[in-house]
């Protein structure tokens, strides 16, 4: 099979094609040019000007039809615009004469005869080539045009989905980063307290394995809120109070209207373990968190503060950090932030910035 003639789409059926060349728009251009060609050529005519008229609306009807014709033609030896051009080409002399035979009812030889005629054919079927070959060009452009667009469209599309497809495994792969990170640094909590024989080991491997029952199925939810985040946070920090009382307290708090907004899932965890574990945890006091979400100028601010030791400044981002700043950047765009700052007298505070729309 020829693979040209294979990308055509199936030719249509007479009616069809009758239908989709004679559309009431193409039909009304169609008579239009043909009158003013006719107006044009009626000095250089003896005849009526309702006959004049009458062929080059026939010439003209033909040299459509035979320009979608040959546009379902099969491509095998040539282009297909190059057998359009030739069937208009061709259409336009044999479209002429036929208009004459009907005049003179088939006698070929009364044609001949009739220098009036052979004139009229002569000036008919040079005008119905030259408009024809000119708006076939025409067609055949805005066609091309049309489908390179259609292709840049596709291209687009393409594209699109790529670059979407290739987003959905960064942020896969960025997530299965932080899962690890995040339930090995819980345990390891559970371990010291196991090792050191403390009494609270027992209650606090209960409240782990409860909270880990809430938050694993959240883990791969790509629709988390940030109600939820809010609400993991708060069962996190329970946790982690158990296990140092007199040294942390916490307090979460969130707009209303800001629960239900998409938020990246265990973004914000990453955030309050930094705080548990380089602020609070190696300060001989210890210390408060507070977690706080609020919109301000259309956008979203989503705080994590702790009075902690802070970070000193010859401290390296974490890759914690790092795959957060890309997690953000996939999730919310360009637009997202995550800046961090020092809080007075000592601490640290750590902002997530977002458009809310």
């Amino acid at each position: 099979m020829n693979p040209s003639a294979s990308s055509l789409p199936p030719r249509p059926g007479l009616w069809a094609l009758l239908m989709t060349t004679f559309t009431p728009r193409r039909l009304g251009l169609n008579v239009g040019l043909s009158t003013l060609v006719a107006v044009l050529l009626n000095p250089m005519f003896v005849t009526p000007f309702i006959s004049v008229w009458a062929r080059t609306v026939f010439v003209g009807l033909v040299l459509l039809l035979a320009f979608d014709v040959a546009g379902h033609w099969p491509q095998r030896w040539m282009p297909r615009w190059v057998v359009q051009l030739l069937a208009v080409g061709l259409a336009a002399p044999v479209a002429t004469l036929l208009a004459y035979l009907w005049m003179v009812e088939g006698d070929v030889s009364r044609f001949w005869e009739h220098e009036g005629l052979v004139s009229g054919f002569v000036w008919i079927s040079a005008a119905g080539l030259m408009v024809g070959l000119t708006l076939a060009l025409g067609a055949l452009y805005r066609e091309r045009d049309a489908q390179a667009r259609a292709q840049e469209l596709a291209f687009a599309l393409e594209r699109s989905n790529l670059e979407k497809q290739a987003l959905d495994a960064r942020l896969r792969l960025l997530h299965a980063q932080i899962e690890p990170h995040f339930l090995f640094n819980t345990l390891a909590n559970v371990q010291q307290l196991v090792e050191s024989g403390s009494p609270r080991a027992a209650p606090v491997l209960q409240s782990l394995i409860d909270y880990l029952r809430a938050a694993v199925p959240a883990l791969g939810d790509q629709n988390s809120t940030l109600g939820t985040e809010m609400a993991l946070v708060k069962a996190y920090l329970e946790l982690m109070r158990m296990r140092m009382p007199d040294r942390l307290q916490f307090s979460v708090s969130a707009a209303p209207e800001l629960a239900g907004l998409r938020f990246p899932p265990m973004a914000l965890l990453t955030l309050v373990e930094n705080a548990v574990r380089h602020g609070i945890d190696p300060s001989e006091t210890g210390g408060s968190i507070r977690v706080e979400a609020h919109e301000q100028a259309g956008k979203v601010e989503v705080s994590v503060a702790d009075t902690g030791v802070g970070m000193p400044e010859t401290a390296a981002p974490g890759t914690g950090l790092v795959n957060l700043r890309e997690r953000l950047r996939a999730f919310f765009g360009e637009a997202a932030q995550l800046q961090m700052l020092d809080e007075a007298p000592h601490g640290l505070k750590a902002v997530i910035v977002f458009p809310k729309a």
